[in-house]
């Protein structure tokens, strides 16, 4: 296998830390025992992290098929950690809601998750986090006014 001497084109970087970033963020919701999937665990941060989403909505900032988020929200909510309201603007759409008995798998699955990302961004200062974090957004406003992506 050739490597080229070049320096990476930042999207390959760009997905290559997303994906191995994601990995390990799995790896440490599947060894936690939590008692719930991977999916249904990211389900509860997306949704903590963005509260009062359409489901449809959430399905996209997750990255999966509507149908499966609905898979996960059906478990969830046989489970008691969310529910689904019909939405004020629009009766047919649903937005998810957390509940209160969700209140201690979500501060345990951000636990995991910020020991994950401490560990990616080992070695980087305060200050390179947070310009790498503006960078991103500022990467992310460019990108969502073109129309890549709707912002919720």
């Amino acid at each position: 296998m050739q490597h080229c001497s070049q320096p990476l084109p930042l999207g390959f970087a760009l997905v290559e830390v997303t994906r191995l970033l994601r990995s390990h963020i799995d790896r440490a919701f599947e060894s936690a025992g939590l008692g719930l999937t991977v999916g249904e665990a990211r389900t509860l941060a997306y949704a903590d992290q963005y509260p009062g989403l359409r489901q449809s909505a959430l399905a996209e900032r997750i990255g999966v098929e509507p149908m499966t988020l609905v898979a996960y929200l059906d478990r969830l909510e046989a489970h008691g950690l969310v529910r689904r309201e019909p939405d004020p603007t629009d009766r047919r759409a649903k937005i998810v809601v957390l509940t209160e008995a969700a209140g201690p798998a979500v501060r345990r699955i951000h636990r995991l998750a910020t020991e994950a990302r401490r560990e990616a961004t080992r070695g980087l200062s305060d200050e390179q986090i947070e310009t790498l974090r503006e960078i991103l957004g500022q990467m992310r406003g460019n990108l969502a006014r073109r129309g890549e992506e709707v912002p919720a």
